[in-house]
């Protein structure tokens, strides 16, 4: 079978699908999020506006009525009312009661406006009423017209203590317009005899006062066009108030109605008026639990829905527009980016069959990161030939090296080997403070010969510190504490191998011969944004200002320093490691103690 051919992407491709996900898909997102968050603003927005304009709707009626209210109580109260109705009733000078009852009520309903009519029927069936809209003043023409008798309407009426408010229906014609009223009631109270029914009094307002209120847009009953409408509707689901007075009254909605088919209802509503013509219609509703009448607002919203739909238009062409210049922006960057980048291969390609002489001709339009492969890969060229000289050396010496490896093998090998023998020995005679040490040393010594210079996570050189520690205290009788405290965020750091073990030593023999209060060392090891700082402190009996000195430059002119050449050699190690990178700080004061300040790179 032959090898199946794998496409591979160029790295002009590759760059620009890499600047489209991370700059042009990016703003797609933000636009199209942008838009939908204003959209969703202006919606609240408006429904917020609607509901407390409908809720103050409600309030302006609901305080209006409450002065008509009072004009009832007034009424109903009224000594001298309750006084004639009740020779009415007792049949004592009955047309003369009448005619004093309906002169006060004449006087009455011109007291507020939109009163078409006040009426009082009393228990014995008589009927007091002073009627605007009437002919006859023997006839009431709105109760002719209400479906209940005279006599229905008082027992309903009578059988409360509360005010009634009776839904709105037609009254009657007059001056070739109809007339639709809306009705208040109460039973006249008697303060002498509370109980006593004698009457009712009605008190008959004009529908046209609810509908100003709930429309202030119509003037003289001319209808325009209208971005809302509101309804009011009773608990029955007849209309109480509407701009269209041919809806008074009519059942519009069955109070087992779903939400959904009462609101298809409103929106019929408002079509069939002829005021509001837009396709996206949305009702809201609030509902008076005094008055138990529901307040509806049919709205138009299509001029919102326009508008933002032509913010989408205008989004969707600014996304249009951004993809188009992004991607002229991008193609014209990869090209001068894959240009530079195409100089460098080509010299690649020279070198590798051995041209040594090739050179990329720096340009200053190259992005600074190519100029500095392009000079690196120069300088790389110009030291090729010692490289390879310097490698045959390295060739050889690394062979030999390997040899000397294998032979150094052996001794450790046998080492662990014969401490493993000694570990059994000393479990056997019970003796398991021995054992612990054994492994303790086995482990520091597989630890330090195994790859000795390698690096190593910063947690795998505490635990060897701790095994160390362990066995100098179990040499030295446990003469002093050793306390580690370490980061839990440098644990993955790296550092090299070994590389306090040093230190420690230094302040465990050193540092306390001839002490004789507690010993104590303490070994921090912290972070930093971009270093790792380690402390090693103890309270042993320091240094002297010379030898300090001494240390710090790495020279010891007499034999009494010499035990402090191991930590000269591990500064000087650090600095092979880390060249500048490393900051080595030791501070010391006779009889007071020693404390060493490192700080190496993050690895």
């Amino acid at each position: 079978m032959g090898k199946k051919l794998v496409s591979k992407k160029s790295f002009k491709y590759r760059l620009i699908v890499y600047f489209c996900w991370i700059s042009i898909i990016p703003i797609i997102v933000m636009i199209i999020v942008s838009y939908y968050n204003i959209a969703t603003m202006v919606q609240s927005n408006v429904d917020e506006l609607t509901d407390i304009n409908l809720a103050q709707t409600d309030k302006n009626i609901t305080t209006v009525l409450s002065s008509y209210e009072d004009l009832l109580y007034q009424m109903y109260t009224d000594d001298d009312m309750v006084a004639l109705v009740d020779k009415i009733n007792a049949g004592d000078n009955i047309e003369v009661s009448r005619n004093q009852l309906r002169r006060t009520l004449r006087g009455l309903a011109s007291v507020k406006p939109y009163i078409q009519c006040i009426t009082i029927i009393t228990d014995n069936g008589s009927m007091v009423f002073y009627d605007k809209l009437a002919t006859s003043t023997t006839n009431i023409e709105w109760i002719n017209n209400y479906g209940m008798a005279s006599n229905e309407l008082y027992e309903q009426i009578a059988s409360t203590n509360q005010t009634d408010i009776l839904s709105t229906k037609y009254a009657a014609d007059f001056s070739a317009q109809p007339y639709y009223l809306f009705h208040m009631t109460h039973r006249m109270i008697d303060y002498k005899n509370i109980n006593k029914k004698n009457g009712v009094v009605i008190l008959s307002i004009d529908e046209r006062m609810l509908n100003e209120i709930c429309n202030p847009e119509t003037v003289d009953g001319e209808n325009e066009k209208r971005s809302n409408l509101n309804i009011i509707v009773d608990d029955l689901g007849a209309v109480i108030s509407f701009i269209n007075s041919d809806e008074i009254g009519r059942n519009v909605i069955s109070i087992a109605s779903t939400q959904n088919k009462q609101e298809d209802a409103y929106i019929q509503m408002a079509k069939d008026s002829g005021l509001l013509t837009g396709e996206y219609l949305k009702v809201y509703s609030t509902y008076d639990e005094e008055l138990k009448w529901h307040f509806i607002n049919v709205s138009d919203q299509s001029r919102i829905i326009d508008q933002m739909m032509n913010q989408q238009k205008g989004a969707i062409l600014l996304i249009v527009i951004s993809v188009f210049a992004l991607i002229i922006i991008i193609i014209f960057i990869t090209n001068h980016m894959t240009g530079s980048i195409g100089q460098i291969v080509r010299a690649m390609k020279v070198a590798e069959k051995g041209e040594l002489s090739v050179r990329v001709q720096i340009d200053e339009k190259m992005p600074i990161e190519i100029e500095i492969i392009a000079d690196q890969f120069n300088h790389m060229v110009t030291k090729l030939n010692d490289s390879i000289e310097k490698e045959k050396t390295a060739t050889v010496k690394q062979k030999n090296a390997e040899i000397s490896a294998l032979e150094a093998q052996i001794n450790p090998h046998f080492l662990y080997n014969t401490l493993d023998t000694i570990n059994w020995m000393a479990i056997d005679k019970d003796q398991y403070e021995i054992s612990n040490a054994i492994n303790s040393l086995a482990k520091i010594l597989r630890y330090g010969v195994d790859k000795s210079n390698s690096i190593v996570e910063i947690k795998q050189e505490v635990e060897w510190l701790r095994q160390y520690v362990f066995l100098q205290q179990t040499r030295l009788k446990n003469t002093f504490e050793c306390f580690i405290h370490v980061d839990p965020n440098a644990l993955t750091f790296h550092i090299h191998k070994l590389l306090l073990q040093p230190f420690v030593e230094n302040a465990i023999l050193h540092g306390f011969d001839g002490v004789n209060e507690k010993h104590e060392l303490e070994i921090t090891i912290g972070e930093e944004a971009e270093t790792i700082n380690i402390r090693i402190s103890d309270n042993g009996k320091g240094m002297t200002e010379q030898m300090l000195q001494q240390i710090n430059q790495g020279s010891f002119e007499s034999k009494e320093e010499r035990n402090h050449i191991g930590i000269s050699n591990a500064i000087g190690r650090f600095h092979m490691y880390y060249g500048t990178q490393a900051k080595v700080k030791i501070e010391s004061k006779l009889g007071e103690g020693t404390n060493i300040y490192l700080e190496i790179p993050k690895l």
